[in-house]
């Protein structure tokens, strides 16, 4: 059975940080794209950040690029995020999935998920 499961999630002031991790078993993550996505209440889910199976490609979304940084290792079958400078804006829950290929990276590209971890920024 697969699980992957986020924590590090919080309230924080406007300009903070928190590093959310997500761990998974029930599959070899070192074979798997790590990708971080976010959903605020009455939008979307969206993309935030991605790490292919080595580390070796990450993508950041534009609304992040420069205070958000996805990590990962492998020995723990864990990815991080990274998160500076917190805007009021990025609060939302926070999600992990996992997949095979790197690219997309489109909520339904995604079969794993983990439950969330709620993140809010305060003004």
């Amino acid at each position: 059975q697969v699980q992957l499961e986020e924590s590090g999630g919080g309230l924080v002031q406007t300009g903070g940080s928190l590093r959310l991790s997500c761990v998974a078993s029930g599959l070899t993550f070192s074979a798997y794209t790590g990708i971080w996505f976010r959903q605020a209440p009455g939008k979307e889910r969206e993309f935030v950040a991605a790490i292919n199976w080595s580390g070796g490609l990450r993508k950041h979304a534009d609304s992040v690029e420069g205070r958000f940084t996805i990590s990962r290792d492998n020995a723990k079958s864990t990815v991080y995020l990274q998160m500076n400078v917190l805007e009021p804006e990025d609060t939302a829950v926070y999600y992990c999935a996992a997949g095979r290929s790197y690219g997309g990276f489109r909520p339904s590209d995604y079969r794993y998920w983990g439950q969330g971890t709620q993140v809010t920024v305060s003004s």
